[in-house]
């Protein structure tokens, strides 16, 4: 009996189950409503999702409020961590890698020009100031915390821009072949990134494999070609199970639900095993699926339960620890200072590296310039690995409105500076002409070729 009554005392100081339903309930109707209006807007979707966590923040002000407690946070957290898997699930099943064929070489040095560039300002910008000044806590004054500040600035989401080159019709052009090809490279660099410090920190600050730093290094990095070599080698069984399962059971729900098991399998094998980010885990298992037959199917029933229930609660709940996280770090004037130069430097890098690297393959100049803003746009990527940077202790929680702040700039100029750049070259923006009806007496156009 007293057993009972230590479980049931622990476990209503802590909270009841049917709580949580509540703050879920406000966030789908706040996200969607936003959501929506965020697209008529003609901006993603995510920023309403975002906002819609800001306004409910509020109410953690309210004392003694019973919908953002320490419980519900918890859980809400809980739920945001399987969103973020899916989402990068979702992505890894939409990469394209026969895109980056058609492209060639050319992508890659895009690609690497536009990760390298804002990786490396945005890392300067924040040692410059982190270094020589208090923006900073004591505990980010690390090259890891640069380093990171910059790798967020690497992450590109081109959905913006593949709207924009559709409605211009110059999607399938060979710039935005180029600026569709390199996003796809530029996630794929940048999750690897992304993993790569996460790890590199984490065997420096207590995981170590061996005493030696150096040796450590090494065995991090092992690890991941490891993850990624067993990964695709598995990947050729995987695509195999797949295909006799669409061929067996065409267009049925267990083929889903086997991709989606295989996601989280591989999610947990990349952390647990190998040192490595969860959703390096999941973008690589989107990746090895993104070429069987099922992937659309697999794509849309996965996407369904993502953008239910699972997407809006982590992006709002991001927006949510600007005013929850305990671990929130102080907000001060230099670190304001800091955010708008780090966003001023994260469009600014785009357009230089991608735009640069688009020069080198010998674009010209408009179409670099084309180039580097379409790649200057930022969404959900870029929020996953901020997030990731904090749970690592990497980053501070105060970037988060910056990050927001990026997105939001980034998706309202990129239409508008693509729309002025290709003014001259789509029907858009210029005057109809008059053009005569053929008439029965105008001569026919002759099928002989035109010397």
């Amino acid at each position: 009996m007293d057993l009972f009554n230590i479980f049931t005392s622990s476990s209503t100081s802590l909270g009841e189950p049917y709580e949580l339903l509540l703050p879920i309930a406000l966030i789908l109707i706040l996200s969607k409503v936003l959501g929506i209006v965020a697209q008529k807007m003609r901006l993603p979707q995510v920023i309403g999702f975002l906002v819609a966590g800001i306004l409910l923040g509020l109410i953690t002000f309210i004392p003694n409020q019973p919908i953002f407690t320490d419980y519900t946070n918890d859980g809400l957290n809980d739920l945001a961590k399987i969103g973020v898997v899916l989402i990068m699930f979702s992505a890894g099943l939409e990469t394209d890698l026969k895109k980056i064929k058609s492209v060639g070489v050319a992508s890659l040095v895009i690609t690497l020009l536009g990760v390298i560039v804002p990786l490396l300002l945005g890392g300067l910008t924040a040692y410059l100031i982190g270094n020589f000044t208090d923006a900073f806590p004591e505990i980010e004054r690390n090259w890891y915390s640069y380093i990171f500040y910059g790798v967020i600035l690497s992450a590109t989401s081109v959905s913006i821009t593949v709207a924009t080159l559709k409605e211009l019709h110059q999607l399938d052009s060979k710039v935005g072949s180029a600026i569709v090809s390199a996003a796809i490279i530029d996630d794929i660099i940048g999750i690897v990134l992304l993993s790569l410090v996460i790890s590199l920190k984490g065997g420096d600050t207590g995981t170590q494999y061996v005493s030696d730093a150096g040796l450590n290094v090494l065995i991090i990095i092992a690890l991941m070609i490891a993850f990624f070599a067993i990964a695709f080698v598995l990947g050729y069984f995987i695509r195999k199970l797949f295909k006799w399962l669409d061929k067996k059971w065409p267009h049925h729900r267990r083929i889903p639900i086997f991709g989606l098991a295989i996601c989280f399998l591989f999610a947990y094998a990349a952390e647990a095993f190998f040192n490595i980010a969860d959703i390096t885990g999941a973008y690589v298992a989107g990746i090895i699926m993104s070429s069987t037959k099922s992937k659309d199917y697999i794509d849309q029933k996965a996407d369904s339960s993502t953008q239910l229930l699972f997407a809006p609660i982590f992006f709002s709940s991001i927006a949510l620890k600007m005013y929850t996280s305990s671990s929130s770090n102080s907000f001060n004037t230099m670190f304001l200072v800091f955010g708008i130069i780090w966003v001023i430097v994260g469009l600014l890098g785009k357009v230089l590296g991608a735009g640069g690297g688009a020069l080198i393959c010998r674009f010209k100049m408009k179409d670099s310039l084309k180039i580097g803003v379409g790649m200057m746009a930022r969404a959900e990527v870029v929020i996953v690995c901020a997030q990731k940077g904090i749970d690592a202790n990497l980053v501070s929680n105060s970037i988060m409105p910056f990050v927001l702040a990026l997105i939001i700039i980034s998706s309202l100029i990129t239409p508008l500076l693509l729309k002025l750049l290709y003014k001259d070259e789509s029907g858009i923006d210029t005057p109809l002409r008059y053009v005569k009806k053929p008439d029965a007496s105008d001569p026919q156009p002759s099928n002989k070729p035109i010397n």
